[in-house]
């Protein structure tokens, strides 16, 4: 890695739907000139290729735009420094092993995925190659070179950290990524994890409550972070993965700028009249943002809840904590999925109330 450098290494974001456009678009406009978007969608490759790639930012209500390299899958060529593993967990192995000859030794394969994706990125790749990535924005894709970027700029944080502690990787990545930064202005966008499984968690607990509940309701997080009843069981979502975490030895580390555990954990009838309070607060950065969940399913895709909701519950099996919330979204979910349940706010009526 020594001859590497964060300009000239060679990158690929693979699997360039909102996220990845957002990410790839920065680290070119940041000034990184060796960065490949990589999708299966052709249509978006080649509005890319055509026009470039464009940043709807509604936060910051303006447009950032920049030509861009991009290719389908089947057109990459050569061995990549960085990959940013930006798809659904879904198909991780065929998609790593579709990988592996575009990869050197020293390749780094960061995974930003939600949930908790990196022993299915090890199993293929190996451990010294693994990196974890924890990104703190939102994103909604457009098509044809075109997503929303739902988040302000000052609040996008990317956090990563490798399996294995190796000092000149995690500077290569952080450099990188720090050239995205760059590119809004903001310093604080890339960021070493001191403690991966903390923020891989605090962002799983955020995903399980939002994100299960923006596909059971259609609901946008600010939406549900507003009404009564949706903000209700986002916090006891909330709670159910702090415990599972909890119990399994992790330290939650602060979410969206704040210490989710000291604002919204606790019991009693005060500290959750403080919480359901606070709610809307701690999300406000994003309270535009929609699940890609929902994107998926109303495009009839099957998506990602197993992974999500879905793997608190399995973990939650292993210490005893009960996640009723949890399994109600997998669920719900799983049923909106096969036809059986429609998107609708009316499908509250399915969480029992707590007295």
């Amino acid at each position: 890695m020594k001859d590497v450098s964060p300009k000239n290494a060679k990158i690929a974001i693979y699997g360039a739907g909102a996220m990845g456009t957002v990410l790839g678009t920065l680290l070119t406009l940041g000034g990184q000139e060796n960065t490949w978007l990589i999708t299966r969608n052709r249509a978006h490759v080649d509005g890319l290729k055509t026009n470039g790639a464009t940043l709807v930012c509604t936060a910051e209500q303006k447009e950032l735009s920049s030509p861009v390299k991009a290719c389908l899958p089947q057109e990459m060529s050569g061995k990549y420094d960085v990959i940013f593993l930006m798809t659904k967990q879904r198909q991780n192995e065929e998609i790593l092993q579709f990988l592996l000859p575009f990869m050197h030794e020293n390749t780094i394969v960061c995974t930003t995925q939600n949930g908790l994706p990196e022993p299915s990125v090890e199993s293929v790749v190996g451990k010294e190659r693994t990196f974890g990535g924890v990104a703190s924005f939102g994103a909604t894709f457009i098509g044809e070179g075109k997503v929303a970027l739902t988040s302000a700029f000052a609040g996008m944080r990317l956090q990563t950290a490798g399996l294995i502690e190796n000092s000149e990787k995690a500077k290569l990545l952080t450099d990188v990524l720090s050239l995205a930064g760059k590119a809004i202005n903001n310093e604080s966008f890339a960021q070493k994890a001191e403690n991966l499984q903390g923020a891989r968690w605090s962002k799983l607990a955020i995903n399980a409550a939002f994100s299960g509940l923006s596909v059971v309701t259609g609901l946008t997080f600010g939406e549900i972070a507003k009404r009564k009843k949706t903000r209700k069981i986002a916090l006891g979502i909330l709670r159910e993965c702090m415990s599972t975490a909890n119990a399994l030895g992790v330290t939650l580390e602060p979410m969206q700028g704040h210490d989710m555990q000291k604002l919204l954990g606790g019991n009693g009838f005060f500290k959750t009249r403080f919480a359901l309070f606070a709610l809307p607060f701690a999300m406000k950065r994003h309270s535009m943002l929609v699940s890609g969940m929902l994107k998926d399913v109303q495009g009839g895709k099957k998506c990602e809840i197993d992974f999500i909701d879905g793997v608190v519950v399995q973990r939650a099996k292993q210490t005893g904590v009960k996640t009723p919330l949890c399994e109600k979204v997998v669920e719900l979910v799983h049923g909106i999925e096969s036809g059986l349940y429609e998107i609708t706010y009316d499908n509250v009526a399915f969480f029992k109330s707590k007295k």
